[in-house]
């Protein structure tokens, strides 16, 4: 790894580190939690501590829901749809007045480089609550012809469901808390937010904007802690009505147990093990490019990382020569640096869990074509791994490896597309996938074809605020962004009036 240079911290950053614990944000003030309690945030390029962080249990997540509850029924709820799109607005010019110190601090927490916060994770951000503050005003019921009688009037009402529990990753802090704030706000709910215990400084950043913005008191809190507790207590509380979730589908199967206790409403955006197919025919000046960037932006540390990789034999080779040689010129190092191009994974246990998966690869038979070995020295270091000699069975061809490592497998028969969309399908999760090729009928047939949520044709990693995304199988259920988000945070009422 190179020796690299670090970017001078904006003087918000700095300000913003200084002293510490970082408080809990409950009732529109920082609070210290009830126990005491703290818990270090780590650097992930170096191992070395950033600041300590207070940790929620149970009791602090109690009086988030007493502020929240008095927030919805004494002034949330009489604030009009018109000023709930003004203050998403505000917030989002708040976020783009401080997108350098946000993306500076998202990299120092995360490890991701500086050019993705820069110019993805801040601005979808931003767009992310402009695109629903323009929703706010726009969430209604309909009038509806019945046939018991004319005398009576019938229509609907599209309400909040009220108090919401949103439990969001590591790999993207600020800008998941983006995707479920925005709908959730802009239909009227008010919120409990827990960040990942990981990753927890930008959402406490966000709440001195929120507080800046003008939301009231307790429309909003952000609680910081472990999942086992704080998470825990969101799901399983009788008064939080409902629950958003990203992250593993492991724990999302323990949140969908853990909710059923009081049938709470539940929203799960999962893993994801995705195929990426590279047909003949594709123009490779794009696909070769797209597929690198499938799986190694943000260290292969993405839901939708498309880390099962089809190439058809034809042109297998010369893909899998070009893929490599560019994975190997990548430059890594810590994400603070300018010109890093993949920085560190998240912490400890996410390095010790990918180095695993190199090990287990090579035992099963897979040759790594490049990386392979995790970096020696201080910080969390994968380097980019292509694996071949992949077959359908193995570990890293079936379970998600969360890093920056793809396993690239053959395909032929292209006449018979059924047999690799049969083998893209052959997977527990159904998240995203993508398709190579500049036969327009073959994409549509292919993508309609493929068990995933979204499909990206001739592209990859394609995000905007207007568009659903969530998964299908195992990945989840549910969609966030777009208008089908609005449908996870209302309920609706049917109204009859008897006009007689």
């Amino acid at each position: 790894m190179e020796k690299t240079t670090a970017v001078l911290l904006d003087s918000r950053v700095e300000a913003f580190l200084q002293g510490g614990p970082k408080k809990l944000f409950i009732g529109g003030e920082f609070v210290e939690s009830l126990s005491g309690r703290t818990f270090e945030t780590v650097n992930p390029a170096t191992g070395e501590a950033i600041i300590t962080v207070y940790e929620a249990d149970k009791e602090d997540v109690d009086r988030a829901v007493e502020a929240a509850d008095r927030a919805y029924r004494d002034a949330w709820s009489k604030v009009t749809p018109s000023e709930r799109g003004k203050m998403l607005w505000k917030l989002a010019d708040l976020i783009e007045e401080h997108a350098e110190a946000l993306a500076q601090l998202e990299t120092l927490d995360n490890g991701k480089p500086i050019q993705e916060t820069r110019h993805a994770d801040i601005p979808l951000a931003i767009d992310h609550f402009r695109y629903y503050a323009g929703w706010a005003t726009k969430i209604h019921g309909e009038v509806i012809d019945n046939s018991a009688g004319t005398s009576l009037f019938t229509y609907t009402r599209r309400e909040p469901v009220g108090i919401v529990g949103q439990i969001i990753p590591w790999n993207f802090p600020l800008l998941m808390a983006t995707w479920k704030l925005g709908a959730a706000l802009a239909t009227g709910n008010v919120v409990i937010l827990k960040s990942a215990e990981q990753t927890p400084l930008s959402a406490i950043y966000l709440a001195e904007l929120i507080q800046e913005a003008g939301f009231p008191e307790g429309v909003v809190n952000i609680i910081t802690g472990y999942g086992p507790t704080a998470g825990a207590a969101i799901v399983q509380h009788s008064r939080i009505r409902k629950v958003a979730f990203t992250g593993s589908t492991e724990v999302g199967k323990t949140i969908m147990q853990q909710a059923s206790g009081n049938l709470k409403r539940v929203s799960l955006e999962l893993g994801g093990k995705s195929p990426n197919i590279i047909f003949p025919d594709a123009d490779f000046s794009k696909a070769i490019p797209g597929a690198l960037m499938g799986i190694f932006f943000n260290q292969g540390q993405v839901c939708c990382a498309g880390s099962r990789l089809f190439v058809h034999k034809k042109v297998f080779d010369n893909v899998l020569s070009d893929m490599t040689s560019y994975a190997a010129q990548l430059k890594q190092g810590p994400g603070l640096d300018e010109s890093t191009q993949i920085g560190p994974l998240v912490s400890n246990e996410q390095f010790t869990r990918v180095s695993d998966y190199l090990q287990k690869g090579m035992e099963e038979g897979a040759n790594p074509l490049t990386g392979g070995k995790p970096v020696e020295g201080n910080g969390y270091f994968i380097p980019p791994t292509i694996f071949a000699g992949v077959e359908d069975y193995m570990s890293i061809a079936r379970e998600e490896i969360f890093g920056p490592v793809v396993a690239a497998m053959p395909f032929d028969d292209e006449e018979q597309i059924a047999d690799i969309i049969r083998r893209a399908n052959d997977s527990e999760y159904g998240l995203a996938a993508g398709v190579w090729t500049t036969d327009v009928r073959k994409a549509h047939k292919v993508a309609h074809a493929l068990e995933a949520g979204t499909v990206w044709v001739n592209c990859y990693n394609a995000l905007d605020a207007a568009v659903p995304f969530g998964g299908y199988k195992q990945s989840g259920f549910g969609r966030e962004m777009g208008s089908y988000a609005l449908e996870l945070y209302t309920q609706v009422k049917s109204i009859w009036v008897n006009l007689d």
